[in-house]
């Protein structure tokens, strides 16, 4: 691995008064994070593999790093409901029954459905298993802009087994990152903007579904306003759901979770954080952070926003690209880098 945990500064970091961070485990390019049982977290990656951490008594770090599956099609979508782990690669969404039956070595995946395309381009894949005990997944847009065809920049969900897949919203180019309220139980969602019309547009986007069948806009009409140059003409932005919130132009936003933790101080109560993985063709960087927002008392807007973990953008150099974020039971945040090659864990300090 190019970087390791003992060698990072973390005192480059900079978070809120009371916070404190530390490496919690050494990973190869990190991806997804996903809870099981005996705070078990299980991580997928860019590189093949399929991570298990298992915790220490005081939960200060992973006390075991094992391979739980290998040899996959970048399984980077993880998720755990009733005793087995989902896994999402480029093509195909599989499971480990029983996971914890072995817990320390590479295990044989059984295919839960193999129907999904085969192209890489934002073909990254995230799971979540949701109120309705489905499976939710994205497909993202082929290409920076284009028409697309049936399944390309929707988010979908499917039964357990694999039936069921439906659409339910269009219009998405790349979510690699969602969560549902924890109390109106609605499903939110990032997205990245596309590239090549300068620096500053479009936002990328932080988006709501309120129901099934929403179109968010994609290649149509961006950031819920600026219609798409090529694809744009002839669409009425009023015609597609605008964003919740619209974050810089190229931050790369992916890992989205919704504050449920029991340590965190109050005006972090009603909260979301995201990860912004940072930009690649911007003349000025920009991204490379964890923010959050605080949530409205209506639960269906972000009423103010701010920097929660920055530092890894240093001037024009960076040394870190966070991912994903997970709430653990002890009210800790973990959060994964995929440049970096490590689990982060965030911790507020009473």
């Amino acid at each position: 691995m190019p970087c390791f945990g003992q060698s990072l500064d973390l005192n480059k970091l900079r978070l809120p008064d009371g916070f404190s961070i530390s490496v919690y485990a050494e990973v190869e390019n990190p991806r997804q994070l996903a809870l099981g049982d005996e705070n078990t977290v299980y991580v997928g990656s860019l590189r093949g593999k399929v991570w298990s951490l298992k915790s220490s008594a005081d939960g200060a770090a992973a006390s075991e790093v094992s391979v739980v599956a290998e040899g996959l099609n970048t399984p980077t979508g993880v998720a755990y409901y009733d005793g087995d782990l989902y896994i999402g690669e480029i093509n195909r969404i599989s499971k480990i029954s029983d996971i914890g039956a072995k817990p320390n070595v590479p295990q044989v995946t059984e295919t839960v459905s193999n129907s999904l395309p085969s192209r890489r381009h934002h073909g990254f894949k995230f799971l979540a298993i949701g109120p309705d005990e489905k499976i939710y997944f994205p497909v993202g847009a082929p290409c920076n802009v284009c028409e697309v065809e049936e399944y390309f920049g929707t988010l979908m969900k499917m039964n357990l087994d694999g039936s069921g897949m439906e659409i339910i919203a269009q219009g998405v180019r790349n979510t690699v990152g969602f969560d549902f309220h924890p109390i109106s139980g609605e499903l939110w969602f990032t997205d990245n903007g596309r590239d090549m019309l300068g620096d500053d547009i479009p936002a990328c986007e932080i988006n709501r579904l309120e129901f099934n069948g929403q179109h968010f806009g994609f290649p149509y009409i961006h950031q819920g306003d600026l219609p798409d140059p090529r694809f744009g003409s002839g669409h009425n932005p009023s015609d597609y759901t605008a964003p919740v919130l619209k974050l810089g132009a190229h931050v790369a936003p992916l890992g989205l979770t919704f504050s449920r933790g029991n340590r965190m101080p109050s005006t972090f109560g009603n909260a979301v954080f995201w990860a912004e993985h940072g930009s690649w063709n911007r003349s000025q960087k920009n991204g490379y952070r964890v923010m959050v927002g605080e949530i409205s008392e209506s639960n269906n807007s972000i009423i103010s926003n701010e920097p929660f973990i920055s530092g890894w953008l240093d001037g024009q150099d960076h040394w870190g690209r966070p991912v994903d974020i997970l709430n653990m039971p002890d009210g800790s945040l973990l959060i994964s880098d995929d440049m970096a090659n490590v689990v982060y864990r965030v911790v507020y300090n009473q």
